[in-house]
């Protein structure tokens, strides 16, 4: 069975959908792990890629841990602690490290229940858009552990530190409106309407010329680690390259001569 599938259209719309529906679509196994990296590489690395949108199969985004093999018998455990912190160095902590990384953006098309490290897969994302069948639930505290994925460095960047630590803190679950309210998701829709929407979305992104696409979403990433002034150097090297492309060029023209533009990704 293949745990990613992976789909890309004409437009440079890249399609990645968990596919583990015995697990409902977790994302701690270590198969899964690899096969969500390779997948986002290969769209990150592909000329042809503009956006990315990763769902799940079945009823389920993803329960995140797979419980069952939680504990001394395997998983993301061992019996000696030290092997344990390796487990997750090197196994579901890339994968926040790999969306960091990635140029191209990624929407989360939340297409039913994100808990524990299936939440924390969605705030890894750039946009969030959710069916509203979804759920969401920090609730790694249920179980008597802590968001060991990077949950506590990303939840609070994007619904605040209260929320964040009343979600962590009694691992309570939030419904797609509660979502909505708290600027989890930026949009709730019609289960039947997710991806339709999604696409829509990810269509009005990939219509704008590649370069500009890549640096700003870069841009929007650094600026949540790095000072002003050094985003705004950053922002000047960017714009430098920015101006010398032909998309750039291409914009202007078509803008003054009131024609849609023709952009070429150069």
């Amino acid at each position: 069975m293949t745990l990613v599938t992976h789909e890309i259209d004409a437009e440079g719309i890249v399609t990645l959908t968990l596919n583990d529906p015995d697990t409902r679509n977790a994302i701690s196994d270590l198969p899964m792990i690899e096969a969500l990296l390779d997948a986002l590489d290969g769209a990150n690395t592909d000329p042809a890629s503009r956006v990315i949108i990763l769902t799940g199969t079945g009823k389920a985004f993803s329960s995140g841990g797979n419980i069952k093999k939680m504990g001394a018998a395997g998983g993301l455990s061992d019996p000696l602690p030290a092997r344990t912190r390796l487990g997750y160095r090197h196994g579901i902590q890339r994968l926040p490290m790999a969306m960091e990384a990635m140029e191209i953006p990624v929407i989360a098309a939340v297409n039913g229940p994100a808990i524990g490290a299936g939440c924390d897969l969605t705030c890894m994302c750039d946009i969030r858009v959710a069916g509203e069948a979804a759920l969401f639930a920090e609730s790694f505290v249920r179980l008597g552990i802590v968001p060991g994925d990077g949950g506590a460095w990303l939840l609070p960047r994007i619904v605040g530190f209260s929320k964040a630590s009343e979600m962590a803190l009694t691992g309570d679950t939030v419904d797609a409106q509660e979502a909505l309210k708290i600027g989890l998701v930026s949009q709730v829709v019609a289960d039947a309407d997710l991806m339709e929407t999604a696409r829509s979305v990810a269509r009005k992104i990939a219509a704008h010329p590649t370069h500009a696409v890549r640096m700003t979403r870069r841009l929007l990433r650094e600026s949540c680690n790095q000072s002003l002034a050094s985003v705004l150097e950053l922002s000047a090297a960017f714009q430098a390259l920015a101006h010398a492309t032909a998309d750039h060029e291409e914009a202007v023209q078509a803008f003054l001569s009131r024609r849609s533009p023709a952009f070429t990704g150069v």
